[in-house]
């Protein structure tokens, strides 16, 4: 099932008790996180999106928490299980017509399978823009957050921002939070190593004083994820949604702008950056449970609001997890898998555990043939896109479950010889790191807890684990229910 709009995603979560309005007054400084916070930590049906519907100072509710549990990504991806998306890939990868060079081109691959594609469609008239401002658009109509004590302001923290590559004039979707400044100001917190960044730099290369920009603000759940999946540089974001969600996304031209956004998002913000200035931004409460430094960044200057008639304002909230932004990288975890696995075929299964939020850790089991395959891996891992910030890899044999943490960390706690089986490395790191003496690198590590091998230099014997006889266990399952012991 796509969702045509925001609003759509809304009644289906309604409809299976998975949302929750509130009437209560709250105010958007602080007092939504609080409250988001702590239903996002709930587990089970108290965990819920929450659609607030009276917020001090504003006539327009805040969504938050839409994405904030398996559950409510499968239903936005309109899938039972969210490894159902990766085996419809597994199952365009298996096709014979696709040449293995393109296995790891999302754009050559999904064109080449046959009825995968759904292009974006053009559309000359859209909701998005049944209130058009031109003159003195301002931000002060949105109720924007203040999500943390220590924030250098309110930020506008679910914008997707279009831009193009000035040399080939390709889209990019990215989604950088954007803090506000003033009525027609915000920053652009492009890191350093994001498409969007690339894509300032080009322009300022080629001599252009603006680099045109539209932020939408409140799409359809596929949409919104396709803004976070790290394609590489110009895959068109809207091309990955229209597989994702078996059709096309609707595309309207702004209107001061030559840039197209989705026709059903809730709002639009149309401007430009201007490639010689910088504002200072932040600090940030953010998805490391850690405040991100200020630092100068772009400013993003608005020229034109449009916005559907009574718009939902959607947002999120980051921090120490378990939180929103959580689910939407399982998401990623799972869809990807695949093509990971064409690149390092022995992967039998990744987990990146919620604590690592992400790009910290990474758990990796294989299916293991010849000697420090483990190594291998964990090189190859540090060679691949975003796969790069990772600062710690464990890889475990075939048998073990990634998913069970417990499992992973007893055989790393069993199996290692820290002389042999610890990979130091130096190399990039995420820019929001803050445990590295350098800014953006430091050093990494590998930890090889797969069954030691004798060429590896282990010449004792390597015991077998524990396990009872499959007769037994099938007796005891016969009788279970007898001993009454659930």
């Amino acid at each position: 099932m796509a969702f045509k709009d925001l609003r759509e995603f809304i009644a289906e979560l309604e409809s299976h008790g998975l949302l929750k309005r509130i009437k209560t007054e709250v105010d958007c400084e602080l007092e939504i996180t609080e409250i988001t916070d702590r239903v996002s930590k709930m587990e089970g049906e108290k965990n819920v999106a929450l659609l607030f519907e009276n917020v001090k100072g504003y006539d327009m509710p805040v969504l938050m928490n839409a994405f904030g549990s398996m559950e409510r990504m499968a239903i936005a991806f309109g899938v039972e299980k969210l490894d159902d998306i990766a085996d419809e890939l597994r199952e365009i990868l298996r096709l014979p017509y696709i040449s293995v060079s393109h296995k790891m081109d999302l754009l050559s691959i999904i064109p080449t399978a046959k009825g995968a594609i759904n292009f974006p469609k053009y559309v000359k008239k859209a909701p998005c823009q049944e209130v058009v401002i031109t003159d003195n658009p301002s931000l002060d109509k949105f109720p924007i957050l203040k999500c943390w004590p220590q924030d250098g302001g309110r930020f506008i923290t679910l914008p997707l921002i279009f831009t193009k590559n000035p040399n080939t004039g390709k889209r990019n979707v990215g989604m950088y939070r954007l803090q506000k400044y003033d009525s027609k100001t915000t920053g652009m917190h492009w890191h350093i190593h994001k498409n969007g960044a690339d894509n300032y730099r080009d322009t300022k290369a080629m001599g252009a004083q603006r680099m045109e920009v539209a932020v939408a603000i409140g799409t359809d759940p596929v949409v919104t994820y396709a803004a976070t999946a790290p394609l590489p540089r110009d895959i068109d974001e809207m091309v990955f949604a229209g597989f994702l969600r078996h059709k096309g996304v609707e595309m309207v031209k702004c209107k001061t702008v030559d840039v197209e956004v989705p026709a059903h998002a809730e709002i639009i913000l149309e401007g430009y950056v201007d490639v010689d200035e910088t504002r200072w931004e932040g600090p940030f409460g953010d998805h490391t449970g850690y405040y991100s430094l200020a630092d100068y960044y772009p400013v993003f200057h608005i020229t034109c609001i449009t916005h559907r008639k009574n718009p939902i304002y959607p947002s999120t909230i980051v921090g120490k997890p378990p939180m929103e932004d959580c689910f939407l990288a399982k998401a990623t975890e799972r869809i990807f898998l695949p093509l990971l696995q064409q690149a390092i075929p022995e992967i039998i299964d990744i987990n990146m555990p919620l604590e690592g939020v992400f790009h910290d850790c990474i758990f990796v089991s294989i299916k293991k043939t010849y000697p420090m395959q483990a190594k291998k891996v964990m090189n190859a891992l540090w060679g691949m896109g975003q796969m790069m910030f990772i600062k710690m890899i464990i890889v475990v044999d075939a048998h073990v479950d990634v998913q069970n943490p417990k499992e992973v960390w007893w055989r790393v706690f069993n199996n290692i010889d820290a002389k042999r089986d610890l990979v130091m490395v130096e190399g990039p790191l995420d820019v929001l790191d803050h445990s590295s003496p350098m800014a953006k690198w430091g050093t990494k590590v590998g930890i090889d807890a797969t069954k030691s091998w004798p060429e590896e230099g282990h010449t004792r014997e390597w015991p077998d684990e524990i396990e009872m006889t499959q007769d037994i266990k099938d007796l005891v399952d016969s009788k279970w229910k007898e001993l009454g012991l659930d």
